[in-house]
């Protein structure tokens, strides 16, 4: 199990930029692919990015592309989700994950541990 702490939400206005963090803590949390999720309020929790263990070949949803980008530090166990360019639609609850595997996974099953999520809202 790794721990994770997101950090960094906030309310912005719509074309705004925000950088989200997340700490993560276990000896083997940089052996594993990264990933950010986001619930909306009242929809189902989405997958948004995610990086594999050494930081290659980030995937984003296509309702982020080209505005988010994934990145993470092994030396200080930290992945970041940069966002820029900010809709309405992107206002939510972000939660960071440790996958289960190395390489790249995108769904929510295949991520073992959860942050507890910080709030973006983006006003129009």
């Amino acid at each position: 199990q790794v721990r994770l702490v997101e950090s960094g939400g906030g309310l912005v206005q719509a074309g705004g930029s925000l950088r989200l963090s997340c700490a993560a803590s276990g000896r083997t949390a940089s052996t594993y692919a990264m990933g950010w999720f986001r619930r909306p309020p009242g929809k189902e929790r989405t997958f948004v990015a995610v990086i594999d263990y050494a930081g290659h070949g980030p995937h984003y949803a296509d309702s982020v592309q080209g505005r988010f980008t994934i990145s993470r530090d092994n030396a200080k166990n930290m992945v970041y989700l940069e966002m820029n360019n900010l809709k309405p639609e992107d206002t939510a609850v972000y939660y960071c994950a440790a996958a289960d595997f190395s390489w790249i996974v995108t769904t929510a099953a295949d991520f073992h541990s959860w942050g507890q999520g910080t709030q973006v809202t983006v006003s129009s």
